[in-house]
């Protein structure tokens, strides 16, 4: 009797964790259907490369409640690959899944250069990523050691690459260009790519669908805050613009990230202006871009990659200008807000302040209550009204996707015609990649209408 392939397994590499959720397809997988896939269990493992990872497990069904598993230390976890590795173990001997059952493996890929769709992973495009991993050091490679593993544990499932990089394949020739010498840059690819596309494509389809607008009439900025942070404008469901550039480096800081700054600074900051690399073996010596991607960010100023610690300690309460000058917290918290702010006001320009809504999400924007607060007082000046205090405050605490904060009056509209609102979204890149999976009629042709 053969085994029913039916399930979507959705792995996200990140620097030094690995996110897992795996899917059934529903019914009939078409566009009408809300969702065209149905979680069924999800698991993660983080501190992968400070020993010892945490590994967590949790089953939906309420059957397999005592499967569920909560940061539980694992000493044989060492790197991306024993991480899938205990994952798909867990799976069969704890959710009693067969691993046969799985038909495609979607992995979300930062870079992904000039592909324009999700490849399904043979020799070719996999030494494609591998080329494009020095441009994302902290993510390529570590997408391409979970890659190896699942073709290692699951052989007759098939691996798919879904790029970051693609959805803003839709940004302005003018706007993605560098003021370089245009034949290098294009004999080079030097260009802004831009990145988090899989959680802009899931916010803007969930944004759409909370405010009952079409996507391409939609227009967004959308703030991805987390360790790693980036801004976007879309218009009418398209990205115009976004803050990341050739590599994530570029744009706003991030816990261990610079973000944007003079080009110059870093040649009077060392002299060893070296390159990075995905691969340790082949770094030479501790580089510019190891110093700006690993040794920069809010950890450099404060000591932590948790924001949260910074915004405990940074005396946001205290009005003086210059706490930021003696309390390295509000430093970095001040900065932030700052570098975020010169996104905002620059994107309402390039939108002719024709915005349908602010919208937070990542970790930091789902969960900064205060940051979101913050923000919203210096949006005032452009139109929005004040937040809602005890909507700001539960919109990490409610089940839905799209939390509306802003206090704006039922019926009152900004000059074009749009309500100006400040939303909350809670952005899933596993769920956006089974979805698109799910949706293709390469993959499930039968499923298609």
């Amino acid at each position: 009797m053969s085994t029913q392939k039916n399930l979507v397994l959705s792995v996200n590499a990140g620097s030094s964790s690995l996110k897992i959720s795996l899917y059934s397809l529903s019914s009939r997988g078409n566009h009408d259907s809300p969702e065209p896939v149905n979680l069924l269990l999800t698991s993660s493992i983080s501190s992968i490369s400070a020993p010892p990872a945490k590994f967590s497990f949790h089953v939906l069904s309420n059957d397999h409640s005592q499967s569920d598993v909560k940061d539980e230390p694992v000493d044989r976890i060492t790197d991306h690959s024993s991480a899938f590795s205990h994952f798909i173990e867990t799976l069969e001997h704890q959710a009693s899944i067969d691993r046969k059952r799985i038909a495609y493996i979607c992995h979300r890929v930062v870079h992904g250069g000039d592909y324009s769709d999700p490849v399904q992973i043979n020799e070719e495009s996999y030494h494609h990523i591998e080329k494009l991993s020095d441009l994302a050091p902290l993510h390529n490679g570590a997408a391409l050691s979970v890659i190896k593993a699942c073709i290692s544990s699951l052989p007759d499932a098939k691996s798919v690459a879904y790029f970051d990089t693609a959805f803003h394949r839709s940004i302005p020739h003018h706007v993605a260009c560098y003021a370089i010498d245009q034949k290098i840059a294009n004999e080079r690819g030097l260009k802004k790519y831009g990145f988090h596309g899989l959680s802009y494509s899931f916010i803007v389809r969930a944004v759409s669908r909370s405010l009952q607008k079409p996507i391409d009439t939609l227009n967004l900025i959308v703030l991805h805050l987390g360790s790693g942070a980036s801004a976007c404008a879309i218009k009418e469901g398209k990205s115009l613009d976004t803050s990341m550039g050739l590599t994530p480096l570029n744009g706003l800081p991030g816990a261990t990230r610079s973000g944007a700054i003079d080009p110059s600074l870093i040649f009077h900051y060392t002299n060893r202006a070296g390159r990075i690399t995905h691969d340790p073996a082949m770094a030479t010596n501790i580089g510019a871009e190891d110093i700006l991607n690993r040794k920069s960010g809010w950890k450099s100023i404060t000591g932590t990659t948790d924001f949260g610690v910074i915004l405990s300690k940074a005396q946001l309460d205290d009005p003086n200008p210059e706490i930021a000058s003696h309390n390295p917290y509000r430093l970095a918290f001040d900065l932030f807000v700052d570098r975020i702010l010169n996104y905002i006001g620059s994107y309402h320009l390039k939108l002719h302040g024709d915005v349908d809504a602010i919208v937070f999400a990542g970790g930091i924007g789902e969960k900064g209550v205060e940051l979101r607060r913050i923000i919203s007082e210096k949006l005032r000046c452009i139109g929005y009204r004040t937040i809602d205090r005890s909507k700001n405050e539960d919109a990490g605490k409610v089940e839905d996707v799209v939390v509306d904060i802003s206090m704006l009056p039922s019926g009152e509209h900004d000059s074009q015609g749009r309500e100006k609102r400040i939303l909350v979204c809670k952005t899933d890149e596993q769920l956006e990649m089974a979805r698109q999976n799910a949706l293709d009629s390469n993959f499930w042709p039968e499923n298609q209408s």
